[in-house]
């Protein structure tokens, strides 16, 4: 066999097992119950539970934060994050986080994303309120 051959089925290899690896992490959204049973790294897909208390002490550590999560099937945990508290953390509408239940029962997230309320929506509201009280 030539020298290129081995070397194209060396990259065929590690192609594949690339793809193996990061189709763990393309996974589909989990609850905290399916995460606790499962024990692996999964991603929930939930809203902030507003009267729930969140934890950001800048001052003691910036990357240190803390919140309620409820999940699809109306669960609530504790969620704890790595990283600083973002801007208009508040008015999101949907929080997405990647990570695992420790052994106290909390989210470990790894990652967090934010879909943001679109701005393009609350002009729609004022304008159709607008034109609600022009007719």
């Amino acid at each position: 066999m030539k020298r290129t051959h081995i070397i194209a089925l060396i990259l065929i290899a590690i192609a594949i097992t690339l793809m193996f690896l990061s189709s763990k992490d393309l996974s589909t959204f989990s609850t905290f119950e399916k995460a606790e049973l499962n024990g692996s790294r999964v991603k929930i897909a939930g809203q902030l539970a507003k009267n729930e208390p969140m934890i950001y002490n800048p001052e003691k550590d910036a990357n240190y934060f803390s919140f309620y999560l409820t999940d699809s099937n109306n669960e609530t945990r504790q969620v704890e994050v790595r990283e600083p508290k973002r801007r208009d953390f508040e008015r999101s509408e949907q929080i997405v986080v990647t990570g695992k239940i420790n052994a106290q029962g909390i989210f470990e997230a790894s990652e967090m994303l934010l879909k943001c309320p679109s701005k393009y929506k609350e002009e729609e509201l004022a304008l159709r309120k607008q034109a609600a009280l022009g007719s």
